[in-house]
């Protein structure tokens, strides 16, 4: 593991990395949806462009709807509408972020300040409510009911998702179906209705919405896994962010459920004391990570991930060769590397 890890290390050094490669094949697009972002941001309101402009532009390489504009185009399609639907996409995801860090009380966002914290709990619920709202005038726009429903329906999932958290968090019997269930809502949800309208706007036959679908979920699936199990790596410093803010807030992730699930019992009473009872001094992060690591946690988490990234590489089989094809596929390597 350690070699490969190591010749990854040295090819990225000689070429852009998977997500560069994938942005800078829509990169015509993207442009177009940046401006659509921007246009409408706006808002007589000034507190609206100028709280949602700050979390926008902490955003990060826009992954969503870059797999919006790159589903469309591997689908041939040569239109407009996906530049839409992606700052769509792009909106819904944005008004997560904004009440995520109010529920999770964080007071980061990519190693910026978050808007929470610079404005205010009240301020950044609203505006991510009138986030969501732009985002339905976008597909209202679009006029395609089929859009509508898709993307309707993530909104409605992902909201499911954060309550289902909302109800694990602080409870180690939490099983891994349960936890994947979370997962599954408040993360993969839009990574699959982002890849499905692609083939929508492009008139696609079903089977192709139901492959870019299926390839979005698992991509997220794969996201999210490796997310939680960076929130216990000190790569987590080179993101912007903190080590074991999943912990400290007592969020129970995969490498904590495989951990209780394998510890001994005072293992077991140590994650009830600092995650159910929130009962945490300096020295539990550590103690947190040298068990997982005695268990394997982590390294199984990272193999969960490569898991889900097989299907959803599977899941382009029935798509012609193309860059576009090409450049997926090397996002679902990129995405699980991260882990490494």
């Amino acid at each position: 593991m350690a070699v490969i890890i190591n010749l990854d290390q040295e090819r990225e050094k000689e070429q852009p990395d998977a997500l560069t490669r994938l942005c800078d094949l829509v990169q015509d697009d993207l442009e177009n949806v940046n401006r659509l972002i921007i246009e409408n941001m706006h808002s007589p309101v000034e507190l609206i462009p100028q709280l949602a402009g700050h979390i926008i532009a902490a955003g990060g390489k826009r992954l969503r709807p870059v797999l919006t504009l790159a589903a469309a185009q591997m689908c041939g399609y040569h239109g407009q509408r996906h530049a839409a639907l992606a700052a769509c996409v792009e909106f819904i995801h944005t008004a997560t972020l904004l009440h995520d860090d109010v529920v999770d009380e964080s007071t980061l966002r990519r190693g910026e300040a978050s808007a929470n914290v610079l404005w205010g709990n009240k301020a950044s619920v609203l505006v991510g409510d009138f986030l969501f709202s732009r985002a339905f005038q976008l597909m209202v726009a679009d006029g395609n009911l089929r859009v509508l429903e898709i993307l309707s329906a993530a909104s409605a999932i992902i909201a499911e998702g954060e309550v289902l958290q909302l109800m694990t968090s602080n409870d180690t019997a939490t099983s891994e179906q349960a936890y994947l269930e979370v997962i599954m809502g408040k993360t993969a949800a839009l990574f699959a209705a982002a890849c499905e309208v692609g083939a929508v706007v492009a008139d696609r036959p079903k089977k192709e919405h139901e492959a870019l679908g299926s390839y979005g979920m698992n991509l997220g699936i794969a996201f999210q896994l490796i997310d939680d199990a960076l929130d216990y790596s000190a790569k987590q410093e080179n993101l912007g962010k903190t080590i074991g803010d999943d912990f400290r807030e007592g969020k129970i992730t995969l490498p904590v459920i495989l951990a209780f699930l394998r510890g001994d019992e005072s293992e077991r009473d140590f994650w009830r004391r600092t995650l159910e009872r929130q009962e945490q001094d300096d020295a539990d992060l550590r103690q947190a990570i040298q068990l997982m690591e005695r268990h394997g946690t982590l390294k199984d988490t990272v193999q969960r991930a490569a898991h889900y990234g097989a299907i959803a590489r599977d899941a382009l089989g029935i798509f012609p060769d193309s860059a576009e094809k090409r450049a997926l596929t090397d996002v679902v390597e990129f995405v699980i590397r991260r882990g490494h």
